[in-house]
């Protein structure tokens, strides 16, 4: 599979423009360093919107849903820097999800990523899931794709209060689910693959509410 773990964090938000400059020090010095060195994280990496909202999309890849509930992670999440305490209260927009990953396919990592973030009305859970899964299988036989993703978030594990998180401005709103395709080609290529294999129409048609997406370019990843 192309994501490493069972479990994902997927994170969208906006620096304010008087706080640009240091957010990339602050995320590429520390922050994705830091996260990316607790045990059982796998892989950070940030993504710059080419098109859609927020700016940025950030992706962590964990070994399980355990880790993005257990003491290291959430030790951190209590404590944070004081340069994450002077940060992350200036973020907007934040969008945060625990994720178990329910399908991965694909043979590695992308420089594009398409991402749908949305909820699905309650009891249409399987409908949405059996359609998803045969559309990324087919999506992940395309030319140029590198990796077609299904996350699902778990309510309980992103709600969890932490001093990090009590120092945002707003509460980070949680999607249930999580689709990411990632494209190793060119951008047209990407993007005429979704508009026929994911259109939003056939999301809807299956449940999903009003599903948000956006077209990101990889940016960072640590070392």
């Amino acid at each position: 599979m192309s994501l490493l773990g069972k479990a994902a964090v997927a994170i969208w938000q906006d620096p304010p423009p008087e706080a640009r400059a240091e957010y990339f020090e602050w995320h590429n010095r520390e922050h994705m360093l830091e996260r990316a060195g607790i045990p059982g994280f796998l892989r950070g990496r940030r993504y710059c919107a080419i098109n859609g909202q927020p700016e940025f999309f950030t992706l962590y890849e964990a070994e399980s849903l355990e880790v993005l509930t257990g003491p290291d992670y959430t030790g951190r999440l209590n404590n944070p820097t004081a340069w994450t305490r002077r940060v992350a209260p200036q973020l907007r927009n934040n969008i945060r999800s625990l994720c178990r990953v329910a399908l991965s396919l694909g043979p590695g990592v992308g420089g594009l990523a398409m991402t749908w973030r949305y909820d699905v009305a309650p009891g249409r859970e399987a409908e949405q899931r059996s359609l998803l899964e045969a559309r990324l299988r087919a999506v992940a036989e395309r030319q140029s794709i590198a990796g077609a993703h299904l996350c699902l978030g778990d309510l309980a594990a992103s709600s969890v209060q932490t001093a990090e998180k009590k120092a945002r401005p707003t509460r980070a709103l949680t999607p249930g689910w999580v689709v990411i395709v990632e494209g190793a080609g060119e951008r047209a290529t990407l993007e005429a693959v979704c508009a026929e294999l994911l259109p939003a129409t056939a999301l809807k048609e299956a449940g999903a509410l009003e599903p948000a997406t956006g077209l990101y370019q990889l940016q960072y990843l640590p070392g």
